[in-house]
């Protein structure tokens, strides 16, 4: 069925905004993926759901028999586990055996109802309105209301809570914000209006479980939630086990037991899955080497908007002139990270937080490629010939010592000695705030960013003059400003008019390189079916079953 035939299935559903969607993928500027993606934004969840309308290309995952237990390695978590607090992947692998949110963020068909089942916003995009499903219960027999969903983020925005979605929800919306307007209504009175809002409540942001109202802490205790699983026991340090949930509102799981084990390094996870003793371990690049081509295994990809941002502090030299800031960005092979660094499971960045997977990125925009004589040529105008030397501090994480490794190759090039200092994670990120943490306070530095189904975050979080995550301390009036038409825009050609000129003026100013946006991915064992996973973390079982 041709593009044509569809367009009388497509139009109308959700008048004019929905109508240009529709034009956009009639004219080739957006794929048959984004356009479903931007069906879950506004609502039409039937089309996100059961990509129907003729639209090429729905699979659906095979389903095995029920029974058995799933067995996954997954690193040490960094702290207590607590989805208030939690930033880690392990954590966030832990929670989602238990943990549901509103809507959930699949990276195949975009927002799907979850404990929401529908979303819509005024003419503003300033008030949002949540119907809830009926009938859901927490493993304790609790059933869920609007009451609990008010009380999760009434907590994730008070600032005494320890929360880590504050980066996300600061100057988005304030306490006494969110009402329940009946049992299974809430609404969100937005500070600002946010086109994109229904990803904040997302599995995107994720701390945004919901939450029994009487929730006091100590999570690891019971792990409280509504999933399809249930805690059956927990062991600090070393791992967990939970147990089908009979009393799931959805499709039952099909596991009998998921048993999760803490290692501390991936070459212990690989000879483990190697052994048989596991049957899914998180991805690097080097593990990945380790298996081959092997059939005994499966490496499984989603792509992402993750990230790793090169970061310069614009208000400190030798960052404060641009024309350095760009002679570095020009002095990185974009191409040769995609292939070598991530041996293909990457595309190349163009130094803002657009990904290609974003609907409303303007890919038109020049991609910015390595040019070293072009990088000579600023620096000598911006009185460096000779170049300077700098320290570049960062994290012992994934692949960014490699990268880091690289960066310092690149800009030897051009006449720039960079000096490595790579700390373990938690000196690296100190205390997270300004004046108390290396990430935040470094002159240049390398920060890991794991995707987002929405640009917004990383825009406001890493690159507004407020932003909790701003390393550059990029001050720039006119950024923020784009920043606030981009958040009210409510249809995706306004968004898009925002984006060219958001991105123009960040390759411009390149206060951050961002030189690719990774796929994420797991290692399975072939015996296993059905896992699925986001590229935010969240490893999800309930689908999976074993190959006979």
């Amino acid at each position: 069925m041709s593009k044509k035939t569809d367009l009388n299935q497509l139009r109308g559903l959700s008048g004019d905004i929905w109508n240009v969607a529709v034009d956009e993928y009639l004219q080739g500027h957006l794929n048959r993926r984004q356009l479903i993606r931007y069906a879950g934004l506004i609502g039409l969840t039937g089309l996100a759901a059961s990509q129907n309308f003729g639209l090429p290309g729905s699979a659906h995952a095979a389903t095995g028999a029920a029974g058995g237990t799933v067995r996954v390695a997954l690193d040490q978590p960094t702290a207590a586990i607590d989805p208030v607090a939690v930033t880690d992947p392990a954590s966030i692998g832990v929670i989602s055996q238990v943990g549901e949110y509103l809507l959930f963020d699949d990276s195949e068909k975009g927002l799907q109802p979850a404990l929401a089942l529908s979303w819509e916003a005024d003419e503003a995009a300033r008030v949002w309105t949540f119907k809830l499903r009926e009938g859901v219960k927490f493993h304790d027999g609790h059933v869920l209301t609007a009451k609990d969903v008010v009380s999760t983020f009434d907590r994730l925005i008070d600032p005494s809570s320890g929360s880590s979605a504050l980066s996300a929800y600061k100057g988005l919306f304030s306490k006494g914000a969110i009402k329940a307007l009946d049992d299974h209504t809430v609404s969100f009175t937005l500070d600002v209006p946010n086109g994109n809002f229904p990803f904040y409540v997302s599995s995107d942001v994720v701390n945004a479980v919901i939450l029994p109202a009487d929730y006091a802490g100590n999570f690891e205790k019971t792990f409280p939630g509504t999933g399809p699983f249930k805690l059956e026991s927990f062991r600090p340090k070393q791992g967990a086990s939970f147990v089908r949930n009979p009393d799931y509102w959805g499709e039952k799981a099909l596991p009998d037991r998921v048993e999760i084990s803490f290692y501390n390094d991936p070459q212990a996870q690989l000879v483990a899955l190697q052994a048989g003793q596991v049957d899914v371990i998180p991805y690097t690049p080097r593990t990945a080497l380790s298996i081959g081509n092997s059939a005994n295994f499966k490496i499984l990809s989603v792509q992402a908007s993750s990230h790793d941002e090169l970061h310069f502090r614009i208000d400190q030299n030798p960052f404060k002139d641009k024309r350095v800031r760009r002679a570095l960005a020009l002095a990185i092979d974009r191409e040769a990270l995609v292939k070598g660094l991530f041996r293909g499971r990457a595309i190349v960045g163009n130094d803002t937080p657009f990904a290609p997977v974003f609907p409303s990125t303007d890919t038109g925009i020049p991609q910015r490629k390595q040019d070293i004589a072009e990088a000579k040529r600023l620096l000598a105008e911006a009185g460096v010939p000779n170049g300077f030397p700098v320290t570049l501090t960062t994290e012992r994480a994934y692949e960014i010592p490699d990268y880091a490794v690289l960066v310092q190759n690149f800009a030897k090039q051009i006449g720039i000695e960079v000096t490595l200092n790579i700390e373990p994670q938690d000196a690296y990120y100190g205390q997270a705030v300004f004046g108390k943490s290396d990430w935040l306070d470094s002159t240049f530095g390398i920060t890991d960013y794991g995707h987002r189904g929405t640009p917004d975050i990383f825009l406001n979080a890493t690159l507004k003059s407020t932003g909790t995550w701003n390393a550059a301390h990029f001050n720039n009036p006119a950024y923020d400003a784009l920043l606030a038409d981009y958040g009210a825009a409510r249809d995706l050609k306004a968004q898009r008019l925002a984006a060219n000129k958001i991105q123009t003026l960040l390759l411009d100013e390149t206060p951050v390189v961002i030189a690719y946006f990774s796929q994420y991915s797991r290692i399975t064992s072939a015996k296993v079916q059905g896992v699925r996973f986001t590229a935010i973390s969240h490893l999800l079982l309930d689908r999976a079953s074993f190959v006979s």
